[in-house]
């Protein structure tokens, strides 16, 4: 074969696509194996079997090479440099993407009643060595811990009232001062929830949060925060003249 490039390496890295695939796959081969083993190997890689495989070489710029088109050859004896790509090519009839669409993988199911009485699971193992939920005590001390701090969230949220001049002090942020539009649960998290509109564009959303509105505002100006976040005072309005045109 002329133009045979032998490379004293003994593996090479190289990135491996498919005809059926979208994603690309990095291997280290060894330059020593023939081009039917190497496609035994990238059977379990594109999912194509073996004897419908046709191989391309690209360099590292993406640029052809040429085919790898005989099996008894060593991959070694083809310029297969680091970084370079060998694309499988699919002659089976297989569709494009046929292989990554789990929607078509047959999934194991098994009742309730059948996964409490094995002995080997993950929930049998949680229950011999009384662990996470199955720790009443862990457990009863955990909600207990939620109580108690859902029951200061509350007492918090109770002495903020809608209308009030307040700043925002949130953890890793710069302080922001605004107005308070919204005080209570929400439908988006478990909780209280303060609802501010900020005096310049340092929210999020216009007072609605996943189609539904608790407060209006214009938009960018709207945010919910923890009631431990917000003091309530008679905070003058600030003005960065963010929404001065330029």
């Amino acid at each position: 074969m002329s133009g045979v490039t032998v490379s004293s390496a003994p593996t090479v890295n190289v990135r491996i696509s498919s005809s059926l695939n979208s994603f690309t796959a990095d291997k280290r081969l060894n330059r020593g194996i023939t081009l039917a083993e190497l496609k035994c190997k990238l059977e379990l890689v594109v999912g194509t079997p073996a004897s419908c495989m046709d191989l391309q070489l690209y360099n590292m710029e993406n640029t052809f090479l040429l085919n790898l088109d005989r099996d008894d050859s060593l991959l070694g004896s083809y310029p297969v440099d680091d970084g370079c790509r060998i694309h499988v090519i699919d002659k089976s009839g297989a569709r494009i993407g046929e292989y990554e669409d789990l929607s078509r993988v047959e999934k194991y199911e098994i009742s309730q009643e059948s996964y409490e009485k094995r002995p080997d699971s993950v929930r049998s193992f949680l229950k011999r060595n009384k662990l996470g939920k199955f720790n009443e005590g862990e457990a009863a001390e955990k909600e207990t811990e939620h109580e108690r701090k859902m029951e200061e969230e509350k007492a918090a949220a109770e002495s903020i009232l809608p209308g009030s001049r307040c700043e925002v002090q949130a953890a890793g942020q710069p302080s922001k001062r605004g107005t308070v539009m919204y005080v209570g649960l929400t439908d988006f998290k478990v909780g209280y929830w303060v609802g501010v509109k900020y005096d310049e564009p340092f929210g999020k959303h216009d007072g609605s949060v996943n189609g539904k509105q608790y407060f209006t505002c214009l938009p960018k100006y709207g945010a919910f925060v923890k009631p431990q976040s917000v003091t309530v005072g008679d905070y003058p309005e600030e003005d960065f003249g963010l929404d001065d045109e330029m």
